[in-house]
């Protein structure tokens, strides 16, 4: 498998481990925002294929107590419960940040028990999801699914926002709370610009749009908090 992209170590993307961070490429969304645009192509440049991740996990095995799998979407790749499996053989937890799409896929790697944690991007609102993620029109039954499936605890998770003065008001959070009801933990990000981005001049809201948008959410989850502001 081509590995696109490797952080050697953070704190902030497993919570509650020092982790590194893979970065698959392809992904079949299209989100205006998306900070990692140049992983958008399964084409993109890799940096190793995954015999060398596991050379390099095998060396910090001691020093990581986790690695974190993002892209692009990594539930796109065939090969994934294998290169979980072997990383899993080493000692390691592994989280998954996936867009939600392929709940299949979800599913049998949550049944082999290859994830430990799961980080789930919540778009928008039903109605503005397709728009939201760069799509003409979207059918939002893979995505309910897999928010359904985490729900029923099969493993440790979040549900997450990229909240964005563009595309977001308090109608996507009187939304984002009927798909995401019951949830255990759910956390909106603002929005920070960078050069990869796909639409320049987005921005994020100001603070007290974001608490706003939090009181919306809360009283249908466990946990909500703003991350990052």
């Amino acid at each position: 498998m081509k590995i696109h992209g490797l952080q050697k170590m953070t704190l902030l993307d497993f919570p509650g481990k020092v982790a590194c961070t893979v970065f698959l490429g392809g992904c079949d969304l299209r989100c205006p925002f998306c900070h990692n645009s140049e992983l958008i192509s399964a084409a993109a440049p890799a940096i190793m294929e995954s015999d060398e991740l596991l050379d390099f996990l095998k060396k910090r095995q001691g020093l990581l107590d986790g690695v974190a799998f993002t892209g692009g979407e990594p539930l796109l790749r065939n090969d994934l419960p294998e290169l979980f499996a072997e990383i899993k053989s080493l000692g390691y937890p592994i989280k998954l940040d996936t867009n939600g799409g392929h709940p299949e896929r979800l599913q049998r790697m949550l049944e082999k028990q290859l994830v430990d944690y799961v980080a789930m991007d919540v778009k928008n609102s039903a109605e503005k999801y397709a728009v939201t993620v760069g799509l003409p029109e979207i059918d939002l039954a893979p995505f309910r699914e897999s928010m359904a499936l985490l729900k029923s605890g099969k493993t440790d998770y979040e549900f997450r926002t990229t909240v964005i003065a563009e595309y977001h008001d308090e109608s996507s959070f009187r939304g984002i709370a009927e798909l995401i009801r019951g949830a255990k933990k759910y956390f909106l990000q603002p929005f920070t610009d960078r050069d990869t981005v796909i639409e320049r001049g987005l921005h994020a809201p100001d603070d007290t749009a974001l608490k706003t948008y939090l009181e919306i959410v809360q009283p249908h989850v466990e946990k909500a908090e703003i991350r990052g502001a």
